[in-house]
């Protein structure tokens, strides 16, 4: 028996519509006003990147565009964060990294896959340094989840890195300035302890709780169903429960990083939540499909009431 989160996930006209609901809220925040043009380029890049990465790795086994879907609503519901150029940025370059690194899957002799996804790793860094934090976490998970790690790989990803700062160590030479470079990696190294939560507002710890309590969900289902899929899918999705937990970790911990570990978080929470609602059937499950988009439509509501510069 089909029921409406059936019928919505295996819908042809899914995407299009949630595209459509996810430029109204980017007008809705105030996107001609404010000129977020480019943060709306990184926002639409992304999305075809998300729709890319469900296609080229089958992560539903059913005709589903959810995985997009579920990133964009996701994504529209934190309208406090559409303003930041560089989480956006980096973000972006994260899920192309994404993708060149899935491709690594079992492939110990992957030195270009492997390069450029570091490459893009590297990017990231330039535009929001702490990302350069993740870089271990990747290692380890080709390792267990990808079994693509060798040493010409680990020195691939190296390279990858590196290239960005090669290129920008030329201009800070031509220009004899090293405080920008100093001022950028002694970031990574700031860390404030205890957490200071003062600057997350009602809707930023809404946000975090909303996107951590469907992760949960979606990592339950598919502990409990991933039997079901092919062992390379298994992997990827080992890949996306770990980054998942490990982002929630790091804002508890890190909250002055929030926006960017949200958005890894969302990158990552995406396909969980879309498996859930593709894949499931009971009455329960459609139940909680129509609670999940109702709080997606209220978070979405509340974050565009408290930050737009429209209302």
């Amino acid at each position: 028996m089909k029921r409406i989160q059936n019928r919505i996930s295996e819908s042809k006209f899914s995407l299009p519509v949630t595209i459509v609901y996810g430029a109204a809220v980017w007008f809705a925040a105030g996107l001609t006003g404010e000129q977020w043009w480019v943060q709306f380029a990184c926002f639409v890049a992304s999305v075809g990147l998300m729709m890319e990465l469900n296609n080229s790795n089958a992560l539903i086994r059913i005709y589903s565009r959810m995985v997009s879907c579920s990133f964009i609503v996701l994504s529209s519901s934190v309208a406090f964060m559409f303003s930041s150029v560089h989480q956006a940025l980096a973000a972006m370059c994260m899920l192309v990294s994404y993708l060149f690194l899935f491709r690594t899957y079992q492939d110990r002799a992957s030195v270009g896959r492997t390069y450029y996804a570091y490459l893009f790793v590297g990017l990231a860094g330039i535009a929001y340094p702490e990302t350069l934090c993740l870089v271990p976490v990747f290692w380890l998970l080709s390792i267990f989840f990808l079994h693509s790690m060798s040493w010409r790989n680990f020195f691939a990803s190296i390279y990858g890195l590196l290239t960005p700062y090669w290129f920008a160590a030329v201009w800070f030479i031509y220009q004899e300035d090293f405080t920008l470079p100093l001022n950028h990696f002694s970031r990574i190294a700031a860390v404030s302890m205890p957490p200071d939560y003062s600057t997350l507002t009602p809707g930023h710890i809404a946000a975090f709780l909303f996107t951590l309590i469907i992760c949960l969900t979606g990592i339950v289902h598919y502990l409990r169903t991933s039997y079901n899929d092919k062992i390379r899918t298994r992997m990827l999705y080992q890949f996306f429960i770990t980054m998942s937990l490990l982002s929630a970790a790091l804002i508890i911990v890190l909250p002055q990083h929030y926006d960017l570990l949200l958005r890894m978080m969302i990158i990552n929470t995406s396909p969980l939540i879309a498996h859930f609602i593709a894949l499931t059937r009971t009455r329960v499950t459609n139940i909680a499909f129509c609670v999940i988009t109702l709080l997606a439509l209220i978070l979405t509501g509340y974050n565009l009431w408290t930050s737009s510069s429209i209302f």
